[in-house]
């Protein structure tokens, strides 16, 4: 299930690639360019960024597929466009307090955490304009705070001897930071994703003894945690 988002892709660029040439030796005749075709370019990411369970925080995703369905309706003159315009604030209002509301305890838990790490302090990782690829094996790790800004950060943790609890706050700006983290270990993620993407492809187990929490931003950028 993990490149399920890849695999939906290809499914949908298949798709468009034979339409067109089925269209070009006259076998079929699909307008692919019908009234709201536009609304594909949002419809089509968010709904596969939705089925992509490695991805966190999907009340972006979900945002915009309402937002593109309400406009192909509105292009192919089956709702008005002003009765979208009044349940869009609403509805967008109703979906972010939802989420905080069922996100808030285990976030809330992440950014303690994340806080009595900083209180230790964490071993700071900067990336401007360059790349950094930072392998820990063998080494005791506590906790780091990353910064890549128009920059990339790698973080092998694989090797590393880690804690029972370890922090990290990771901000990508504009960058892309990759945390590589051992099979053994459970990760749990508070992610603020603006025009960016967090990534987490751990899945949790109850017979893992260490946790790793992370507290990611990003940016026009991207964490991916692996």
């Amino acid at each position: 299930m993990k490149n399920i988002s890849k695999g939906l892709w290809g499914i949908v660029l298949i798709g468009i690639g034979l339409v067109i040439g089925l269209n070009s030796f006259g076998v079929t005749d699909i307008d692919i360019f019908f009234d709201g075709w536009w609304t594909l370019f949002i419809i089509v990411p968010c709904f596969i960024g939705l089925l992509d369970f490695e991805k966190g925080d999907k009340v972006g995703d979900i945002i915009g597929l309402l937002i593109g369905v309400a406009l192909l309706l509105v292009s192919r003159d089956i709702l008005e466009f002003d009765f979208i315009a009044k349940l869009i604030l609403p509805t967008i209002l109703v979906i972010v307090g939802l989420s905080m509301i069922f996100n808030n305890t285990l976030k809330t838990k992440i950014s303690e955490k994340v806080r009595e790490g900083k209180k230790n302090g964490l071993e700071a990782i900067v990336a401007t304009f360059a790349g950094q690829k930072v392998d820990k094996t063998n080494e005791k790790f506590e906790g780091a705070s990353l910064d890549a800004i128009f920059g990339s950060i790698v973080l092998d943790l694989r090797k590393a001897k880690l804690s029972k609890e370890t922090t990290i706050e990771a901000s990508a700006i504009f960058g892309g930071i990759e945390i590589i983290v051992p099979n053994d270990v459970n990760v749990k993620v508070k992610s603020t994703p603006i025009f960016g993407g967090v990534s987490n492809r751990i899945t949790n187990s109850e017979e893992n003894k260490e946790t790793i929490y992370i507290e990611a931003f990003s940016m026009f950028g991207g964490v991916d945690i692996k």
